[in-house]
């Protein structure tokens, strides 16, 4: 892959994330975990790249066996670019594990101690070309909850202009904040700064101060942006637009394996719908596809789904499962 402009460049969190095998198992019974690529922006990046666009990632890494794996996996297995992936010489690439217990919704122990080489994202390690060139920027709001990832990511929307299609995921992760407060403090004003925002109740509440989604929408909307997204769980997901359109999409029934991820897999599945030019309606049927998928496999990044699978769910209603085979929903 060269290094040139990619179409998706997202902004955030890498780690390696170990998975429990023994899905259901509290830690202590937990016997072995499988390893992979995680953190959300990485996630959303890898899902883009499996919907076949050209996606890179702007993170960084520490200078250990860990932080290798990750930027081999990232360029090899999964064809993200890796020119933005930087290296820390102090700090130790972070860990993530995910024991399963409930599968819907896992439990995660994060090691990122004493910092993150994430945390450590400054401006000027991506330039302005670049930023102003992708035809979509996608930033973790978790970015700001430091420095200097929170600078290089007012520099970042500085360059960026507010141009389409600028996206916020609201990630708001309460054990990287001090408080609710502080979280809305830094992650309202960047609103004013993008075109798109997407989060579920929880996040909407922290950004705007409602969890009531049409509530919420109206808010965002409010803020000049162009399109709200509002995660509903297991009601769907509500799409608003500035001009006036409101679709909710109903839940894909599906037999969870794990919970994480799918998120992630909606954020890329969002990505390829923007870069087609898809309605409201079109973006909110394949993302809510491309995320059952995940929630019924096991990992995030290994799990994300080609198009043509998520194509072959959003028309027949059958999800291929972890070894491809098909199964019916409930």
């Amino acid at each position: 892959m060269s290094p040139s402009t990619p179409e998706v460049l997202t902004v955030g969190r890498i780690s390696v994330d170990l998975y429990a095998e023994q899905i259901g198992a509290s830690l202590s019974d937990v016997a072995s975990f499988r390893k992979s690529v995680g953190g959300t922006a990485t996630n959303v990046a890898v899902a883009a790249a499996r919907l076949g666009h050209r996606s890179a990632v702007l993170t960084k890494v520490g200078d250990d066996q860990f932080g290798r794996y990750l930027r081999h996996a990232l360029q090899a297995t999964f064809g993200v670019e890796t020119t933005w992936v930087g290296v820390h010489e102090g700090l130790p690439t972070p860990l993530a594990f995910a024991v399963l217990d409930p599968p819907e919704d896992p439990e995660l122990f994060f090691y990122r101690s004493p910092r993150a080489p994430d945390q450590e994202i400054s401006p000027g390690d991506v330039s302005d070309e670049v930023v102003a060139g992708v035809d979509v920027l996608w930033i973790a709001a978790s970015c700001v909850a430091w420095e200097p990832s929170r600078s290089a990511v007012h520099s970042i929307l500085s360059a960026r202009r507010r141009q389409a299609h600028t996206v916020l995921d609201l990630d708001w992760r309460p054990q990287f904040w001090g408080s609710t407060a502080a979280a809305t403090e830094q992650i309202s004003p960047l609103l004013d700064q993008v075109t798109i925002a997407v989060g579920n109740r929880a996040e909407c509440e922290v950004a705007v101060g409602t969890c009531d989604p049409d509530l919420a929408a109206d808010r965002l909307l409010e803020r000049g942006l162009e399109m709200a997204i509002v995660k509903l769980g297991g009601d769907g997901v509500m799409i608003a637009t500035r001009d006036g359109q409101r679709t909710t999409v109903a839940p894909m029934p599906v037999d969870v394996v794990c919970g994480l991820g799918a998120g992630d897999a909606f954020g890329g599945a969002l990505c390829h719908g923007l870069l087609n030019g898809w309605d409201a309606n079109q973006i909110a049927q394949f993302a809510n596809a491309a995320g059952a998928i995940v929630a019924g496999r096991l990992m995030c990044a290994d799990a994300m789904p080609t198009a043509a699978e998520v194509m072959a769910l959003v028309g027949s209603g059958a999800q291929p499962d972890g070894d491809g085979e098909s199964r019916r929903y409930r």
